[in-house]
């Protein structure tokens, strides 16, 4: 149970880390070049200046689901603490 709840307080939190920082470079990348990011569109406008719309705002589900996943591993690694192996 211990094994269990590292995972899945380990492993959703870094899925959620990677999807963020891939688009962060994305951006970056946008405005280095000059532009200004279309959230939305998912691509670099070179014209206006689309407004910032959060990660969290845009993915209301993904982060919910690893951030309670991230909470199930947690309650496991308590379980698998508080319970001793037989």
């Amino acid at each position: 149970m211990l094994r269990l709840g590292l995972i899945l307080l380990i492993l959703p939190g870094m899925v959620l880390m990677g999807a963020f920082w891939s688009e962060l470079s994305t951006v970056n990348e946008c405005l280095a070049a000059g532009g200004a990011y279309d959230y939305t569109a998912k691509a670099c406008d070179m014209q206006g200046t689309p407004p910032f719309i959060p990660f969290a705002v845009r993915n209301p589900q993904f982060v919910n689901l690893t951030m309670l996943a991230s909470v199930a591993g947690f309650c496991c690694c308590l379980f698998g603490l508080y319970v001793r192996r037989r």
